[in-house]
């Protein structure tokens, strides 16, 4: 087993969630309810990316930061219609999920 750390964030609407993550390349890999009715908590993973979405109260802040760092940040980019800026590190972008998590997604300048 490897070691990881894997961000959770808080979102309203997992599975609205879970589908805009698709268009950054991940895919839902399970979902969990303890009853029907309860809030979800889902994992989405691109390649060895993981990220968990909690419909849960107080499992994690809005507004969140996490940074991804992925081989083409060009294709995104596109995908999302927004700029790529050049910082010392990397060529980056930032985007908001549809909760107002930020996500920093970057491809480094090596």
């Amino acid at each position: 087993m490897n070691e990881e750390a894997i961000p959770i964030l808080r979102v309203e609407d997992a599975g609205a969630a879970a589908a805009w993550y698709e268009r950054l390349g991940f895919a839902k890999q399970w979902e969990h309810r303890f009853e029907p009715e309860l809030p979800a908590f889902v994992e989405v993973a691109r390649g060895g990316v993981r990220l968990f979405l909690s419909e849960h109260e107080g499992d994690a802040r809005p507004d969140t930061l996490v940074y991804l760092r992925v081989h083409d940040v060009e294709a995104i980019a596109s995908e999302f219609g927004v700029r790529v800026q050049d910082a010392p590190w990397a060529r980056e972008i930032e985007l908001r999920d549809p909760d107002g998590n930020r996500l920093r997604i970057g491809t480094p300048t090596e």
